[in-house]
């Protein structure tokens, strides 16, 4: 993985440090910037991302951040993984705090966990869980196709009427876990804190 360039976008909505981290010992050359211009012109994307929808699409607005992402990875075809808040984000709207809009890379939307869903499970869903992925992922090449990752979140992207390869977890109710299509590739649990499996899933995308 040497001499791989990676952007990681800084929305102001997370810590940065554990996936940045990650990077850098899989190899990489990491800029963390919220610089519109270098995120256009970046040769590889990661938005990583916690806390509220609304509040992180506001800062991305803000900055230019939004088209600036939208131009590098359907205008020049940059690949972009998405993670958390980051894969939300790339979905077409969320229901927290309102309804707002994303940035519509992936074509479904997030909506809140609820009780009549997860059953006796607690929200926010907390902790590693199963990832059923299927046998054609880049992202999940060489693990078992019933992998454990470590997720935090109670939103989540719904996993019906998409075209792009996807993985799924239940938590009561099944969830989209993880999509790819083309450039864009997306995890709703944290690679970066999911040990072995996690790191394998980071080499998967830098090597696409």
């Amino acid at each position: 993985m040497k001499n791989i360039n990676i952007t990681v976008i800084d929305s102001g909505m997370g810590n940065l440090w554990s996936v940045s981290s990650a990077l850098h010992y899989l190899g990489c050359n990491v800029l963390t910037s919220d610089d519109p211009e270098v995120i256009v012109k970046a040769d590889t994307l990661l938005l990583p991302g916690v806390g509220s929808f609304r509040r992180a699409m506001s800062a991305l607005r803000k900055n230019g951040l939004d088209q600036a992402i939208i131009e590098a990875v359907q205008g020049r075809g940059i690949k972009i993984l998405g993670i958390c808040l980051g894969m939300q984000l790339m979905g077409i709207s969320s229901s927290e705090d309102g309804h707002t809009l994303g940035l519509g890379l992936i074509p479904t939307r997030v909506d809140k966990f609820t009780a009549n869903e997860v059953g006796a499970n607690k929200i926010p869903h907390i902790g590693f869980d199963l990832v059923k992925s299927k046998p054609e992922s880049r992202l999940f090449k060489g693990l078992n196709n019933s992998s454990d990752f470590y997720f935090v979140h109670s939103y989540r992207l719904l996993p019906t009427d998409l075209c792009g390869i996807t993985a799924i977890c239940n938590y009561g109710t099944n969830f989209l876990a993880a999509y790819e299509q083309d450039n864009i590739f997306a995890t709703q649990f944290h690679p970066e804190k999911s040990q072995t499996n996690g790191l394998i899933l980071l080499q998967n995308f830098l090597s696409q």
